[in-house]
Parts: structure tokens; C-alpha cells; sequence
């Protein structure tokens, strides 16, 4: 798939979802579909993306999969740098935290992504980077 397409096709599913609340685009595989808005890094742009999603003990778990690609997705790259999101979840629109998983810790969220998206497991065969597991924290 075309870089060109694939952000095309993203601004269109944003645009459906945030026009339907969610209700369009709102599930993939077993997860749940959230907007994430990171800043960019270079512009200083809000990025808008759907990204799937699980619930994990109060916090949102997203994977920064890039469809398996050895480089990291550009909202990755921002929210390392910026770290502090939105998060719209159905037609609720939340502040957010994001936090790199690691150890034991991304262990555990990785094989429970597995059994919720068994699609993920061909990503991880596919890159020789580690993919990211990102959890979003809701600020009270």
C-alpha cells in the first residue's frame, strides 16, 4: 500500500469516526479503534491517527506496529518527544499520558494483544525492531 493511500485512508476513517462518535470505525479484530492526537515533533502540528486498542488495568494499550515496517510510525516518534496526548475514545475526547512499556511488563500486554489480534504476531515476524507497546493514561 502507498504512503499516499495509507494517509488518505487514515483521514478518511478519522473523519467518519469522529462525524459517527465512533460508531463507524470503531472496531478492528477484537480491539477497540481510539483517535490518538499526538504534537508533531517538527511542526508542532496536533497528528491525528486510529490506531486498535485494549483496556489494561485503567490504561488504554496501543502498538506501534507500522504494519509491521522496520521504522517506527511517525505518532510513535512524536509522543516520545511529547509525551502528553489526546485520546478520543467513541465521542469522548480525553487528556492523556503515554508511557513506553518495557520488560515483563510489555511481555504480558504483548501476548494478551495476540490473543485479542493474532494479525499482530505476523508484524512482529515481519520487523527486526522490538514494536513498541504504548500505555495511555487518563489524567484525572
Amino acid at each position: 500500500m502507498s504512503k499516499a493511500f495509507f494517509r488518505l485512508f487514515n483521514r478518511i476513517h478519522v473523519f467518519l469516526y469522529r462525524l459517527t462518535g465512533g460508531r463507524f470505525g470503531g472496531r478492528i479484530q477484537a480491539l477497540q479503534v481510539l483517535l490518538l492526537t499526538t504534537t508533531g515533533r517538527r511542526t508542532g502540528q496536533p497528528r491525528t491517527v486510529p490506531l486498535g486498542s485494549f483496556s489494561d488495568d485503567g490504561a488504554h494499550i496501543v502498538i506501534a506496529s507500522n504494519g509491521g515496517s522496520d521504522r517506527h510510525p511517525g505518532w510513535f516518534v512524536n509522543l516520545k518527544h511529547e509525551p502528553s496526548v489526546k485520546v478520543q475514545i467513541g465521542s469522548e475526547t480525553r487528556e492523556a499520558e503515554a508511557r513506553v512499556v518495557h520488560g515483563s511488563e510489555r511481555a504480558r500486554l504483548w501476548q494478551r494483544l495476540i490473543s485479542l489480534a493474532p494479525g499482530y504476531a505476523g508484524y512482529e515476524r515481519s520487523t527486526k525492531r522490538e514494536i513498541p507497546v504504548v500505555a495511555l493514561t487518563f489524567e484525572a
